[in-house]
């Protein structure tokens, strides 16, 4: 059945952006956003829906296994390369597709609507369902989990085996026939000589290709003493064996290599598939029936084009003809088919520095056709690295500044945007003094986190509002951070909070994309509030410049268990729950100069809530507690250290910090509200040589959603970090301890 025609160029008369979705980061996909960055298109907004950071190049796998590679080398970042595409970046799964809705259902949240969508989400692979194969072999698909297994899977010399180590390969397609291959060179350079067999169900090996390509294959592996048996029906694996149906293969190792299978994505799909299970498409990339909706690489079948096999080249040459579909699709402009070449040179890794080439039905062997095969792989993966592994940007990709992109115009957002400390206390301070008030135990006159009230029938009441500026282009994520960030204060001072009621400020855009983006938030701040036990009760909306999302949390605590700022006593030790960084590795990103793993990171901290950390605090009798947000960490610890009327030291080097989070201010990175708390630094003792270490820098940092940092007495240290870890808070640390006031007046000292 088809699906009705709909009229994108009439769309694009509206306000609002076209939404293009990409789902998956494939060999097709990383070029979209790279012709997208290069010539940017302001009637697009482009957003990136992947499960994890970072895509592996399936082409130079063969050459990984052969040990010609470091796994960096063959991993794509999605993350800097969106952002520099200014496009929206999803860490998440997508479990569903419906074309009809137009909406990608992602796990853990709220379905993603689109008015143009890509698939390029790969394949899994044939014959996982066979008895054992799950538990025992190592399956080649996905990419990703077989080169994060591969070493950890392979024998080794250090095994004591006395006998040389077996390994069955099933399958003798080109992956098949490159893996046996190459785990020969790798076992062999670790000193290690196996036997290796190939095991496959036709009767020949290399079946796309012509006899002359497998005549050399074979003789490729005779020379290697690499055995293949043919007509070997595979019916089970087990822990040291592969069972046939006539017999069985010892072996200390399995591969499995059988060839593409659709992954479970598709398994419930109302999208048309082949008899195998891939997505039908036109030769325009469209899913039949679907005009709005493309997929492409190993994951669609083209009509018209059944024997194009599930090889990466594929992909990559489809990648220019999706590009210009999806560009002319949100114009409303024709599109062009893609016309898939029968022949292409195919380059398969022998290891040892061996290659063979295989084109118009002939093939080649030697070092030369590898030294062919790793220029391209490496010419290919130098247009799509965005950043060196320490982030800094790589030489053969250009700056944010060429492609005429001006950080100092990034504003930062979350809690990095809040109004310095200095300009607030003397805003404050010029206020006439309040009318006295006994109902009021916390509030403007001895600042806190949240505000304490005692009610006519003696319930104490704590009240708090925390808002801001969106941190990222992702709605969902940026109402659950919110609505963490708000909640913290009320668990902070030892509080259960109980209530809440939203603030959201909507850009403004056409009524159906203001729909889509406040029900997003209020969907992200629901997950954090349900999993808190705090009901959402109402709100306030408006419409204004930029999303900016508050909360006012209200909670409620027995009379005299409130947890203050200052009730620190020289020798407690001071806790800190989270890791700091969370500004800088927001601004990096915003730049598309922070690795997807370090924004995951901070993704993972921003998103969990310190409930755990503060039912922690209270069991163990915490002298005061604070949460570290906008001020930073200088300044939230300045704020108890000068309510108590103590000093302290801080230990630098035990100081937990997000990844990546150093490695950008070595490089002069940091959030755009820095340097207004840098102002702390007067305040302290900072010997010379750590004035501008990355470290003292992240003192300054302005967190959103940060840890708690709270006191202890020194015999209850170990049993506090213990918790919190078994808890979750795994980079909980002891930063430093409490001392007597300083005679030079120093709130605290940065210790080396």
């Amino acid at each position: 059945m088809s699906a009705p025609r709909t009229d994108l160029a009439r769309r694009t008369e509206r306000p609002d952006r076209v939404q293009l979705v990409l789902v998956g980061a494939g060999h097709a996909h990383v070029q979209v956003l790279r012709r997208f960055m290069m010539r940017p298109e302001p009637d697009i907004q482009i957003t990136l829906v992947v499960d994890r950071p970072e895509a592996v190049y399936s082409g130079m796998v063969p050459g990984l296994v052969a040990g010609e590679y470091e796994v960096r080398e063959l991993e794509i970042d999605g993350i800097p390369l969106a952002r520099r595409a200014q496009a929206r970046c999803i860490l998440a799964a997508a479990v569903d597709v419906d074309p009809v809705a137009r909406r990608i259902h992602v796990e853990g949240r709220p379905a993603v609507s689109y008015d143009v969508a890509s698939l390029d989400v790969g394949s899994t692979i044939r014959g996982l369902d066979r008895p054992g194969v799950y538990e025992h072999a190592l399956p080649t698909r996905p990419i990703r989990t077989f080169v994060d297994q591969l070493s950890l899977r392979l024998p080794s010399r250090d095994s004591g085996a006395e006998s040389p180590p077996l390994i069955a390969v099933v399958g003798a397609g080109a992956a098949g026939m490159e893996l046996a291959f190459t785990l020969r060179a790798r076992l062999l350079a670790a000193g290690v000589d196996p036997k290796i067999t190939v095991l496959c169900d036709g009767q020949e090996v290399m079946p796309r290709y012509t006899t002359r390509v497998a005549a050399v294959i074979r003789r490729e592996a005779e020379r290697r003493g690499i055995e293949i048996r043919t007509r070997a029906e595979v019916v089970a694996v087990e822990k040291d064996a592969v069972v046939l149906a006539d017999d069985r293969v010892p072996c200390d190792l399995a591969v499995w290599a059988t060839g593409a299978a659709p992954v479970p994505l598709f398994e419930n799909t109302a999208l048309p598939l082949d008899a195998a299970g891939f997505v039908r498409v036109e030769p325009t990339l469209q899913v039949v029936g679907y005009e709005d909706l493309f997929a492409v690489g190993d994951c669609a079948s083209i009509d018209g084009y059944p024997w194009i096999p599930k090889a990466g080249v594929y992909a990559v040459r489809e990648g220019p003809v999706l590009h210009d579909n999806l560009r002319a699709r949100c114009k409303g402009r024709p599109l062009r088919a893609y016309r898939p070449q029968r022949d292409f040179l195919a380059l398969l890794a022998l290891g040892e520095g061996q290659a063979i080439g295989a084109k118009w039905g002939m093939a080649l062997a030697g070092s030369g056709m590898w030294r062919l095969k790793d220029f391209i792989d490496r010419r290919f993966m130098t247009r799509f690295q965005v950043l060196t592994d320490a982030g800094d940007d790589a030489p053969d990709f250009p700056s944010p500044e060429e492609m005429g992109m001006d950080p100092d115009e990034m504003v930062c957002g979350g809690c990095a945007a809040k109004v310095g400390a200095s300009p607030l206390e003397h805003a404050l301070a010029r206020l006439p003094a309040r009318p006295a008030d006994p109902s009021v135990l916390v509030g403007l006159d001895r600042p806190d986190d949240a505000a304490v009230v005692e009610l006519p029938r003696g319930d104490i009441v704590l009240s708090t509002i925390d808002a801001f500026r969106a941190f990222t282009d992702d709605p969902w994520l940026v109402g659950r951070v919110a609505a963490v960030n708000a909640a913290s204060d009320v668990l902070a001072k030892g509080g259960r909070p109980r209530h809440a009621l939203a603030l959201v400020n909507v850009p403004e855009e056409d009524p159906r994309r203001t729909e889509e983006t406040l029900y997003q938030v209020l969907a992200g701040v629901r997950v954090a509030l349900d999993a808190l036990g705090i009901s959402l009760i109402g709100g306030h909306t408006t419409s204004g410049e930029d999303l900016y999302v508050g909360l006012v949390i209200t909670g409620e605590s027995e009379k005299g268990a409130i947890l203050g700022v200052d009730g620190l006593r020289p020798g407690h030790r001071l806790v800190l729950t989270k890791p700091l960084g969370s500004g800088v590795v927001l601004a990096a990103d915003m730049q598309g100069r922070a690795r997807g793993a370090w924004v995951n990171a901070a993704f993972e901290s921003l998103v969990r809530a310190n409930d755990a950390a503060a039912r922690i605090a209270r069991e163990h009798a915490a002298s005061a507690c604070t949460d570290v947000s906008g001020f930073g960490f200088a300044g939230h610890l300045g704020e108890m250290l000068r309510a108590s009327r103590m000093a302290a030291v801080v230990h630098l080097e035990r100081v937990p910090a997000l990844p990546g989070a150093l490695s950008l201010f070595a490089r002069g990175m940091q959030s755009t509200y820095h340097e207004q708390n840098r102002e702390a630094r007067r305040g302290l003792a900072i010997p010379d040589a750590l004035e501008r270490h990355p470290a003292t820098e992240l003192l300054f940092d302005p967190q959103t959603s940060g840890g708690l940092l709270f006191g202890v007495t020194p015999e209850r240290e170990d049993a506090v970090l213990a918790a919190l870890r078994e808890a979750g808070d795994v980079h909980s640390a002891v930063v430093g301890e409490v001392c007597e006031p300083r005679g030079d007046g120093a709130l605290f000292e940065v210790a080396p």
